[in-house]
């Protein structure tokens, strides 16, 4: 392992719908990085080397956002990893702290979106997701239905048919995470629903109603990350959250071979990152009091408990059931609202949830703050695919 690597600023904007508001990506980073920068006390011309991620934009927009911020030179690095591409961003700006070659960098994630579902946008070459999606067709028939909630509803229905599962449990996701981000100004959407109402919303592919997805989102988010001699220097040790432990995933061959709907979704590359993060800290899901998970959809959310060691495998349901997983619980998990109602701009996922877990080790997330918060789990997911962990440690100052 190399040098300790701390968080000490972040920032994001509130994620909005698509053409909700008169802005393009360069005014989303800038309001972004600003916020970091103000967080942290830093003038730009600290940031030794950035790193932007984005799935939707030409090949240089990452420098064009941050040419907002200041024309200083350094190196700015493009990242796309799909719906992970946030997290990868903070995961390269982690090692280039940790491993010396920079004392400060600040990674960025930012995406423009289009209205509606997601859908792709090359035909002329192979889809990234063509093994994915074959496999599916193989264990369940193609439906006239979008291809992501499609593939997460298959996942979900697997486990119906394996664990017995009920749609009740998939929707008490939804309806906690609605719940918690009526207390996030930085939420897209901000309204509580009833296990009825959620159950009762537009079917989107069964298990799934529309309260139980994703929207698609416009917005940044931002983190500066340093080494420690670098806290020391510039007097950040009461904002200085540590990162404890990350590990990145990419699909292993049991996402193919073990013929599993669940394993389609990325469940392996997610039990994989969190055993390397685990292991890196020294903490585990026992130690932990806050987590923000990739809930691109209910299931999801139910799946990833267990793959990050919540519950045993099979007992994501009964965990949903049992409260331990809201205010009061063993843990707090999407304080922000999650992916299903604070939003999900692809790029700046990853930086939203890393914003999130900074605010709460630092107990400043107000109305949302989770008490006692001393240590924090990241999950963030892109199927194609990527899986990263990260643990945070609270500042000890």
């Amino acid at each position: 392992m190399g040098r300790k690597v701390f968080v000490v600023g972040v920032g994001m904007t509130k994620f909005e719908k698509p053409g909700a508001r008169d802005w393009d990506y360069p005014d989303m980073v800038e309001e972004a990085g600003r916020m970091a920068l103000a967080d942290a006390k830093l003038d730009y011309s600290a940031v030794q080397q950035a790193v932007a991620g984005y799935c939707y934009g030409e090949s240089t927009s990452g420098e064009r956002a941050l040419y907002q911020l200041g024309l200083t030179g350094i190196p700015i690095y493009n990242v796309n990893n799909n719906c992970s591409t946030g997290s990868t961003a903070l995961f390269l700006a982690k090692q280039l702290v940790e491993g010396g070659l920079a004392d400060c960098v600040m990674a960025v994630g930012f995406e423009r979106m289009e209205k509606g579902s997601l859908g792709a946008k090359y035909m002329d070459r192979i889809n990234p997701m063509d093994k994915h999606m074959m496999l599916m067709m193989q264990l369940r028939e193609f439906a006239p239905a979008p291809p992501a909630p499609q593939i997460f509803g298959n996942a979900g229905r697997e486990h119906m048919e394996r664990h017995g599962t009920t749609k009740e449990q998939f929707a008490k996701v939804a309806v906690k995470n609605h719940k918690h981000s009526v207390n996030n100004p930085y939420s897209q959407f901000r309204d509580e629903y009833s296990l009825e109402d959620v159950l009762g919303s537009k079917e989107v592919y069964s298990p799934l109603t529309k309260l139980q997805c994703c929207p698609t989102s416009d917005g940044a988010g931002a983190a500066l990350l340093v080494s420690e001699e670098f806290v020391k220097q510039h007097g950040l040790e009461k904002n200085a959250v540590e990162i404890a432990g990350m590990a990145m995933s990419t699909d292993l061959p049991s996402t193919f071979d073990d013929k599993s709907c669940i394993k389609i979704v990325g469940y392996d590359m997610t039990r994989s990152a969190a055993e390397k993060a685990y292991e890196q800290s020294g903490l585990g899901p026992e130690d932990v009091q806050v987590v923000e998970l990739h809930d691109c959809f209910s299931t999801n959310e139910l799946l990833t408990y267990e793959a990050l060691g919540l519950c045993e495998p099979g007992k994501g349901g009964e965990l949903i059931d049992s409260g331990a997983v809201t205010y009061g619980g063993k843990w707090v998990v999407n304080p922000s609202g999650g992916l299903i109602s604070k939003g999900h701009p692809l790029g700046a996922t990853g930086l939203a949830q890393c914003a999130e877990l900074s605010w709460q080790l630092r107990n400043q997330a107000e109305a949302r703050q989770v008490s006692g918060a001393r240590a924090a789990l990241q999950h963030n997911l892109g199927l194609g695919g990527a899986a990263v962990v990260t643990l945070y440690r609270a500042p000890s100052a």
